[in-house]
């Protein structure tokens, strides 16, 4: 009762592809690779901004005066 066996997963499988079909399933794969490879690229992006920032924040910019006569 509290497991399923590999026989019921194929079963399941084997009804999931004739209701949706092979190629609605692969579209849906390829969307989810997509969203994920997006979300990578956004954590990444937020972490360059970061890194960017700290940089930015550790440089000093100093100005420097003549100075002026005796």
């Amino acid at each position: 009762m509290g497991s399923f066996s590999v026989w019921h997963w194929l079963i399941v499988l084997v009804i999931v592809a004739l209701v949706f079909g092979t190629k609605k399933i692969g579209n849906m794969g390829s969307d989810l690779g997509k969203a994920v490879k997006g979300f990578k690229d956004g954590v990444k992006g937020e972490e360059e901004k970061k890194d960017a920032v700290a940089k930015e924040s550790s440089t000093i910019d100093v100005q420097s005066k003549e100075k002026s006569g005796n």
